[in-house]
């Protein structure tokens, strides 16, 4: 009597494992698909003021957080501009500039600024 409830027991589980691991359909939309525009960050004006600066590169530190440090190199529209100041004598160090730039990005849009007077 015992070994047939057991029998019972185990037929009985098996039956509700069996049921449990039958599939599952999810409801499928078969609709227009959703449109995602991607977020083009605006450029941004960085006050700075230079460390370093040659015809391909330009090291700058903030006027605000003088700990912060940037490295850019320029754009194609600006190397050639950037070039001839390089060649009049570049900026110097502590010449204030202004670089316009994409946020997380370390290319140079523009570069406002007066040159010094070369050493």
């Amino acid at each position: 009597m015992k070994s047939s409830r057991t029998f019972a027991g185990v037929a009985l589980l098996a039956m509700a494992l069996a049921a449990a691991a039958a599939p599952v359909h999810a409801q499928v939309s078969t609709s227009s698909p959703i449109v995602i525009r991607e977020i083009v960050p605006k450029p941004v004006w960085l006050k700075a003021e230079v460390i370093r600066a040659d015809g391909h590169s330009l090291t700058v530190r903030e006027r605000e957080n003088p700990l912060a440090v940037h490295t850019f190199t320029y754009s194609p529209q600006i190397q050639d501009a950037m070039g001839k100041i390089e060649v009049r004598g570049g900026y110097q160090y502590g010449d204030k500039v202004s670089v316009l730039h994409e946020p997380g990005k370390t290319v140079a849009l523009k570069v406002h600024g007066k040159p010094s007077k070369p050493l």
